[in-house]
């Protein structure tokens, strides 16, 4: 396909009615709401040293987290010519891991620190497509808006931070010609692997003071159904995910809630009520059921400790 006919095609599509692929409705955001050209040849824009150093200054505990995450993505996929980066919510490329050898060609494509790869910026693209729908996606070659793009493969993932809004995207980056869709969705699989990693990571360290609960139905297979819960016993955070289950706030700061009411309880104990029984029990045998240095033990008042004995059905010893 030459350079022209994929702006033609992009074009059409673009202002087609017919055209309701999630790929079109792309194409038709880049062209009709933020009016840009697929013909258009320009490198993407690049902040200034100091406004890219601003932004990491802003992030940089998640930046911490999420550094070994990129380097484990980069060994699995670096020798293959990919090019892992890791973005703010507006697609400022914050961090990315490259081989030197690979490293011109991706600068020269715009893949590089402090570029801006917004769907606003740049069009439809892994980065900025996958910031605006909030999901994963797989940009291949010439299904970017831009001609000039048309010779990489993205495959990004979204990060969601604790209060529930979208973070950052994680994005691996090919310019390999011979690379394969079918290649694309293996990388793919590791990218929201490393995603979900990273959102999990954060997430237990923006609570540090409390107990993390993996919720019923949570597995490795999905996002990440976390629950912060404090000494209360009361769910203080929850993942997107966690929130989205359990019918919780969508976005911000979330109202204090019985850890119990979000789980429920039947007349067994839950799986969470299981866990929870066992590690109370484990304290109070440490103890020799000392209820006092089992609660020290665990971070709680000993009031606090009687009534979970109470509630898990644990007498005192």
């Amino acid at each position: 396909m030459t350079n022209r006919s994929h702006a033609d095609m992009v074009a059409e599509q673009s202002q087609s009615k017919s055209a309701t692929s999630a790929l079109a409705a792309s194409w038709r955001r880049s062209m009709l709401k933020h009016g840009l050209d697929p013909a258009d040849r320009r490198r993407p824009e690049r902040l200034s040293q100091s406004e890219l150093q601003q932004r990491r200054s802003a992030r940089e505990r998640f930046l911490h987290v999420a550094g070994p995450q990129l380097d484990q993505l980069y060994g699995l996929v670096g020798m293959s010519g990919c090019n892992v980066m890791l973005t703010d919510a507006d697609g400022i490329v914050l961090d990315q891991r490259v081989s030197d050898s690979d490293a011109a060609q991706f600068q020269d494509w715009g893949l590089w620190q402090g570029a801006d790869w917004s769907e606003r910026m740049q069009g439809t693209n892994g980065i900025g497509t996958c910031l605006a729908e909030g999901r994963q996606v797989i940009i291949h070659r010439d299904q970017h808006f831009h001609t000039r793009n048309t010779g990489m493969s993205c495959m990004d993932a979204p990060i969601w931070g604790p209060d529930g809004r979208l973070l950052a995207a994680l994005d691996v980056s090919s310019a390999r010609a011979d690379q394969t869709e079918r290649y694309n969705r293996l990388i793919a699989a590791q990218v929201a692997q490393a995603a979900r990693s990273i959102e999990a990571t954060f997430f237990r360290a923006s609570f540090p003071r409390a107990r993390i609960v993996v919720a019923s139905g949570g597995d490795m297979t999905e996002a990440a159904m976390l629950l912060a819960v404090d000494k209360d016993d009361l769910a203080v955070g929850a993942t997107r995910a966690a929130r989205r289950a359990f019918g919780l706030e969508r976005e911000g700061d979330l109202r204090p809630r019985p850890a119990a009411d979000l789980l429920g309880r039947d007349d067994e104990l839950s799986g969470f009520d299981r866990a929870e029984r066992a590690a109370v029990a484990r304290a109070l045998a440490r103890a020799e059921g000392n209820v006092s240095a089992a609660a020290r033990a665990l971070g709680i008042g000993r009031a606090t400790m009687y009534r979970r004995m109470k509630r898990l059905g644990l007498g005192e010893k």
